[in-house]
């Protein structure tokens, strides 16, 4: 790549794709022209060309492009930016055959595109045999080339690759181009980048207004003159229908002044504004052309509209809930058994199999599955998450693989995309997966097969890219010895499988869960309570209670024992029973061993082994300790220290 070293500043820009033979030939040129143009000079053919053209249209390097032959062809059919040929004429022509017939009598002649009929009246003009072929690739233009090699032609006239292609085979190659084309070629770009300018400049400014029509928008140049101003701001300024271009902004309205904006180029985005007895979110943004300030623009937005429409965002984020919100470092526990199920989830992360996710409810299966997808390759791509067993079997099909226009009765114009659709290059959460119909299990095990879905009422089947996570509670293998759930969709799904421990099965996590959850209730209730000192009293019940609901029970006891806790000041003030009535939970079953009057240690202890028969792992469990834990207090006591 070539660039002049030193362009005077504020010229157009010109890239010259090329290729080695005609770059050589239009250096000349390019030196003519660096006083008229910041040209880079670009080697590349076809694919390269293209892809090295669109960077720079991308980055905003480059006002107009300037090629010939194939790569002009491209950049004309791939590029949205003006692009000069420089075109071969038939005097440029000429002259190559004219010096090729000094070298042979025989000549092939190769170009992109297509053959020129008129070359058969020329040679019979200048005594000399041709041979035409046409290319419109690479390999094409090697087997043309290959041709008129095997047919004894020593000289060859045509493109940049051409004459590569002859040189490489010892024979004498001809650019059919001349320098007066180059120039030619030169001139056109000149002119479109002229053009190309002119009206990039009156887009940015036009777009700074159109881009807010239905706000109060004003543009102005780099003096604060009015340029372009909407209705509405005409309104708010008190002269409706009043011709305002030409007017200094700041005059009209000090308050609504962009001389500071223009001044220092700093954008401002959503300043709060009182303004016209009304509340008003504020934009003022530079225009800049070229690089430098050529107006600016003011925006005001009704702040009112915002908070409405904040509202509907909201509501429809939460609707389609097309992201995943949780990593691992939300799943708290440290017990062996919450150990191993992070270990598996995280070495799960890494591949892009399926994962079939089984526990009880309310342990936490959802977290577990936005976890894996965070940590995965489609971490940045949509997360979409549905519960089966919370449609019905028609809503359940049309939810997940869509529907085309007039599919059924009540259907959306214009059809609806699916979640798999939705979900594409991302992760697809299928909760409750054991109440998915019969029927509907059917077309997901096609989907996990073929990668591919149809919507309702449509024929053409479109591929998906999407990673399934399944959920559930059920046996899914009894289900299926009942014929309940299809055996082949199973094994489909559990490539990969997690189990979950219910949180009776890793009590030792209790209290590191449930210490921070009260704690931020507490804080939500504005109580000044240590959370972990409050809840010191009652962590024996905490972890031997059996926790049918998992997670989302403790998540509920919480919340209770919180708003129970909230009402004293200080620890002492909590009485024995503060919870008895909003937590029966704790106060029943098993823990009957530890009921009002029987509150020391020893007592508990006894209680508890002759419950679990003399069996220490039992009264262990009962007691929400470790075996080591009892073994301790027992022999404490026996020591006389307890």
């Amino acid at each position: 790549m070539l660039s002049p070293s030193s362009p005077p500043p504020g010229l157009p820009r010109l890239c010259f794709v090329s290729y080695r033979h005609i770059r050589e030939l239009a250096m000349p040129v390019v030196a003519e022209y660096a006083q008229r143009a910041r040209i880079e000079v670009v080697d590349a053919t076809f694919g390269d060309a293209l892809a090295l053209a669109q960077d720079r249209v991308e980055r905003s390097m480059a006002d107009a492009f300037v090629s010939a032959g194939s790569n002009a062809a491209i950049l004309r059919a791939g590029l949205q930016a003006p692009v000069a040929t420089i075109h071969l004429g038939g005097f440029d022509l000429l002259q190559a055959l004219i010096q090729a017939r000094r070298i042979a009598d025989r000549v092939g002649v190769v170009m992109y595109g297509q053959t020129i009929p008129e070359l058969d009246d020329v040679k019979d003009l200048l005594n000399i045999g041709i041979s035409q072929h046409a290319y419109r690739t690479p390999d094409d233009a090697r087997l043309r080339f290959e041709t008129l090699r095997q047919e004894g032609y020593q000289v060859i006239v045509g493109s940049s690759l051409v004459v590569e292609l002859a040189e490489q085979a010892g024979l004498r190659g001809l650019l059919a181009y001349s320098l007066a084309s180059i120039r030619k070629g030169f001139d056109d770009a000149l002119e479109l980048a002229r053009v190309a300018r002119l009206e990039a400049g009156r887009y940015e400014q036009l777009q700074g207004v159109l881009h807010h029509l239905q706000e109060a928008v004003v543009a102005v140049d780099r003096e604060d003159r009015i340029t372009a101003i909407n209705p509405p701001m005409q309104r708010l300024l008190g002269r409706p229908g009043t011709p305002l271009r030409g007017q200094r902004l700041g005059d009209l309205e000090p308050a609504l002044s962009l001389r500071a904006t223009l001044a220092g180029g700093a954008q401002e985005r959503a300043i709060a504004l009182r303004f016209g007895q009304r509340d008003w979110v504020v934009d003022r943004t530079p225009i800049r052309e070229h690089g430098e300030i050529a107006g600016a623009a003011l925006t005001l937005h009704d702040a009112g509209a915002i908070q409405a429409a904040d509202t509907s965002l909201r509501m429809l984020q939460r609707r389609q809930q097309h992201a995943a919100r949780h990593d691992f470092s939300a799943l708290a526990g440290d017990s062996p058994a919450m150990r191993a199920a992070l270990a598996s989830a995280r070495r799960y992360a890494r591949t892009d199999l399926g994962v079939l996710i089984t526990g009880e409810s309310g342990v936490g299966k959802e977290l577990f599955a936005q976890a894996i997808h965070n940590e995965s390759r489609r971490a940045q791509r949509p997360f979409v998450a549905v519960n089966c067993a919370s449609f019905p079997e028609s809503l359940l099909e049309s939810e997940l693989f869509g529907y085309e226009e007039g599919a059924f009765t009540g259907s959306r114009r214009g059809g609806k995309r699916g979640l798999f659709e939705a979900a594409h290059t991302g992760t697809l959460f299928l909760d409750e997966i054991g109440d998915m119909p019969l029927p509907l299990q059917t077309r997901l095990l096609r989907v996990l097969q073929e990668r591919e879905i149809t919507r309702l009422g449509a024929t053409a089947p479109i591929p998906i890219d999407v990673r399934v996570i399944a959920a559930t509670h059920q046996p899914l293998e009894a289900m299926i010895a009942q014929q309940r759930f299809r055996q082949d969709l199973y094994y489909r799904l559990n490539i990969l499988r997690l189990v979950l421990p219910a949180l009776r099965e890793r009590r030792e996590d209790i209290a590191a869960m449930l210490v921070p959850m009260v704690a931020r209730c507490l804080g939500r209730l504005g109580a000044g309570l240590d959370a972990a000192s409050a809840l010191a009293p009652w962590m024996d019940r905490l972890r031997a209670y059996d926790w049918p609901g998992n997670v989302r029970e403790l998540e509920n006891i919480a919340e209770r024992m919180a708003v129970v806790l909230a009402q004293y000041d200080r620890l002492e003030d909590v009485p024995a029973e503060a919870l008895r009535h909003d937590c029966p939970e704790l106060f029943s079953g098993t823990l009957a061993l530890m009921d009002e009057g029987e509150t020391g240690l020893a007592e508990r202890v006894r209680r508890a082994m002759e419950q679990a028969g003399g069996r220490r792992t039992e009264a262990a469990r009962l007691l929400g300790v470790s075996r080591s834990t009892l073994w301790r207090w027992q022999t404490g006591q026996e020591r006389g220290e307890g």
